[in-house]
């Protein structure tokens, strides 16, 4: 029996290394005792086998095997790509 594998979409805050990126993922949480929300951030690191992805993308991860030490996504797609200057 194999679970299902995760997704989760954020933007790219870094490309400097070679088939991988780091990407930030937001998301809102209550305070555990006054209920505010507050903005909370996770970065994950990425396998991006074609180095497509630059700074400001926002793109979909997915769940995969361990590939590195730190790396256990893979970039699926491309949500948005951001306009270079």
């Amino acid at each position: 029996m194999t679970a299902r594998r995760q997704y989760k979409v954020g933007r790219v805050v870094s490309n400097k290394m070679e088939k991988s990126v780091v990407v930030a993922v937001d998301y809102l949480k209550p305070h555990p005792l006054y209920r505010k929300i507050i903005r909370k951030t996770n970065t994950f690191h990425a396998h991006d086998e074609q180095n497509a992805c630059g700074i400001g993308d926002v793109v979909r991860i997915g769940e995969t095997r361990p590939l590195s030490k730190t790396k256990r996504w893979e970039v699926v797609e491309i949500i948005k790509r951001v306009e270079e200057q």
